[in-house]
């Protein structure tokens, strides 16, 4: 299906990140993975990538820093062809209410939450529309950029911006035929929730008996909707918000759960 594609995913040694590539690489793409952690952390999923016949590369990057991002960029064009499906999905999160929150800690998630969303969206874009090549680039937002979130202003923060920039991308790219997207799931059993559900017992329990359809959501459910936006096929969906919270936002006041994992 994606064959000749080249998937350029951040933040690709976490939980849905690792995710989201093995599905690029299912489905017959070449795959770049970005991240902070050390090549030999990635080596497993390289290995695992390479067995489904996908071209690989991955590099360690800050996507805080914008050359270095736009470095990335031109590596993984050299290598593997010039990215066209783009997910920008590094995150960070951080429990606190907003008067006891630090400034750098506010700082640090805003510049890696959106800002390094946005390093790689402008990076890819910019190239494509260069080289006149169509593309898609889903952002991984969170129902916390609608749903208010005491426990993590920081975090909700930055994902709503990140909606507004995944609207304003997409109004602009639209005529160079560059799709821009959001998936926002709800409570994933994995990444950052799934970190903070370890953290606090009894929470995962306590979340799924709020989801309305019983379940958390799993990484793979997270990067089939990714896939799903990106799918050639979709040649009118943009500027739209994929939200997959099992009903969350029509039943639970986000701010209501003080202290579980929200991300």
């Amino acid at each position: 299906m994606y064959s000749g594609q080249v998937a350029i995913v951040s933040g690709g040694l976490g939980d849905i990140g690792r995710a989201i590539a093995f599905e690029f690489a299912r489905r017959g793409a070449s795959v770049a993975v970005g991240d902070l952690r050390e090549p030999k952390a990635a080596s497993g999923l390289l290995a695992e990538l390479e067995s489904h016949g996908a071209r690989v590369r991955y590099d360690r990057v800050d996507v805080t820093d914008s050359a270095a991002v736009n470095a990335w960029v031109s590596a993984v064009e050299a290598a593997l062809g010039a990215p066209s499906l783009v997910v920008p999905n590094a995150a960070v999160v951080t429990l606190g209410q907003a008067l006891e929150f630090e400034p750098a800690a506010w700082a640090r998630e805003l510049r890696v939450n959106l800002d390094g969303a946005f390093h790689l969206a402008q990076a890819a874009a910019r190239r494509l529309r260069d080289l006149k090549r169509a593309g898609r680039i889903v952002f991984v937002g969170s129902w916390a950029g609608h749903a208010p979130h005491t426990s993590i202003p920081a975090y909700c923060a930055a994902k709503a911006g990140l909606r507004m920039l995944m609207k304003c991308l997409a109004a602009e790219l639209a005529p160079h035929g560059i799709l821009v997207n959001e998936v926002a799931p709800g409570w994933v059993d994995a990444g950052l929730s799934g970190r903070l559900f370890d953290a606090n017992p009894g929470s995962r329990e306590a979340a799924r008996a709020r989801v309305p359809v019983g379940r958390l959501i799993e990484a793979a459910e997270v990067a089939r909707q990714v896939a799903h936006l990106c799918d050639p096929e979709n040649r009118h969906i943009t500027g739209s918000v994929l939200l997959m919270d099992g009903g969350l936002s029509l039943v639970a006041p986000a701010s209501s759960a003080r202290g579980k994992a929200e991300a």
